[in-house]
């Protein structure tokens, strides 16, 4: 095998052949971190159905709803992302993984005790903290189980969650939300009468046990692939390294950060507020508001994230070189201009339809924005860079796209936040296509670099 290196002083250690037993455990693998991405999505996103009894409860403004959606969920989320990557490098990710289930479940369940903002933006930051656990240990499980020829398809599938736990987690927290929402305050042992809210947060944080408990049946694969020198020891990359690489091809970098980030404020502006569109405007109720949006998200939002996916390659198979990047420049502007027209009606039935085909692009440069990556830097920095761009992701999009929505519905009312949402989501997806397009030469080039060295 040929060898791969840093400096002369490395060599590449071969990845060893995988039996069809091996392969079984690590589909199992990815189906219990699946359900393990799900229920992250379900306990974050359960507050947007709950905007108007917290309101009342708490006597909090949009503003702040907004803060509870983004700033106290990506606060510690976001930060702490990177030192969680590397405790999943150097320790069991499995325990990772699992200390963090138990983690955010339980401070979900104590979100029903909240009787201030600030102790609910407490416990909002824990949540924060023990799903920072889940991305970076998950990745790397899923990247050890199995062999090279099949770490696309399996990690594709995982990265599917992102809709498919979307889509789950409104039409799962829906139903919960308006099963408890329909009866009065409740009696509960110990915790004496509270909110019905406050009961849905306390039902969905129990789940977290049994399927913290479900992480443990998973065996820690062996740890492959790893540049070491010639004396045996794993090689690591120096911080100036690593910032001479990146900074050689910052143009490209920033120009595709920027584009994905702002097509991240669009996604997370969408999530936190259309089910208070729906609830605030139209008078539905949170499971029917869950139903139709989970429906449009595990359906338009997977097929937009497949055809990306697939149009980026049969680009690149043409020679177009930033083809990533084309996708993300069409597709978001597409959605930022769909949504915005969607926001406009006045009549429901047509607010979903126009609402399909806005997932559909909104949904088409997640894959193909993470795949442009891995075409223009060294195998040694990839998964470093990875965990920057998703930290500048989750900065912008998990505190901007809701907070901005929020912020123009306390200027404008509350009752126009159809209209926030056309202007945050339009203004970002059009922002978001303008910066791939400018990142199309720098990456051009970069491509070809790294294309030539190979």
């Amino acid at each position: 095998m040929a060898a791969t290196s840093v400096g002369s002083s490395t060599q590449k250690i071969g990845e060893p052949e995988s039996t069809p037993q091996d392969l079984s455990r690590a589909w199992y693998a990815v189906f219990v971190l699946m359900v393990c991405y799900t229920l992250s999505f379900i306990d974050r996103q359960i507050l947007s159905l709950l905007v108007g009894p917290i309101k009342n409860d708490l006597h909090v403004s949009d503003s702040k709803i907004g803060l509870l959606q983004g700033l106290a969920f990506a606060a510690f989320y976001t930060f702490l992302g990177l030192p969680m990557g590397r405790i999943a490098d150097r320790r069991s990710r499995r325990n990772l993984i699992a200390v963090g289930v138990f983690l955010w479940s339980l401070l979900t369940g104590l979100c029903s005790l909240a009787g201030s903002f600030w102790s609910l933006f407490a416990t909002r930051l824990g949540v924060g903290v023990g799903e920072a656990t889940l991305g970076p240990a998950a990745s790397s499980i899923i990247a050890d189980s199995f062999p090279r020829e099949r770490l696309g398809k399996a990690l594709s599938i995982y990265s599917a969650g992102i809709f498919i736990g979307s889509g789950l987690a409104l039409i799962v927290g829906g139903t919960v939300a308006g099963a408890v929402m329909n009866r009065p305050a409740v009696t509960l042992p110990l915790l004496g009468t509270i909110g019905s809210w406050r009961l849905t947060f306390l039902t969905l944080g129990i789940p977290g046990i049994l399927v913290g408990l479900l992480v443990y049946t998973l065996k820690e694969p062996e740890r492959r692939n790893l540049l070491r020198r010639t004396d045996g020891q794993v090689y690591h990359l120096s911080v100036a390294e690593v910032f001479k690489e990146v900074t050689s091809r910052w143009q490209s970098f920033a120009g595709l950060a920027a584009g994905i980030s702002m097509q991240a404020v669009a996604n997370y502006a969408m999530q936190a507020w259309t089910p208070t569109f729906f609830i605030r405007v139209f008078g539905w109720s949170p499971a029917r508001t869950g139903m139709v949006l989970g429906v449009l998200l595990l359906t338009a939002g997977c097929l937009g994230m497949y055809a990306g996916g697939t149009l980026c390659d049969r680009w690149q198979m043409r020679g177009i070189r930033e083809a990533p990047l084309r996708v993300g420049a069409i597709s978001t502007a597409l959605a930022g201009m769909i949504f915005a027209i969607a926001m406009t009606y006045q009549h429901v039935g047509w607010i979903v339809v126009w609402l399909a085909p806005a997932l559909f692009f909104l949904s088409m440069p997640v894959g193909s924005s993470f795949a442009a990556l891995q075409l223009i830097f060294p195998n040694q920095l990839r998964g470093q860079v990875s965990a920057l761009l998703l930290f500048t992701i989750n900065i912008c999009g998990l505190v901007l796209g809701p907070w901005s929505v929020g912020f123009l519905n306390d200027h404008i009312g509350e009752k126009m936040v159809g209209y926030s949402l056309a202007i945050t989501v339009g203004a970002s997806g059009l922002i978001s296509g303008l910066f791939y397009r400018l990142a199309y030469r720098p990456y051009r080039i970069d491509y070809s670099r790294m294309h030539e060295q190979a």
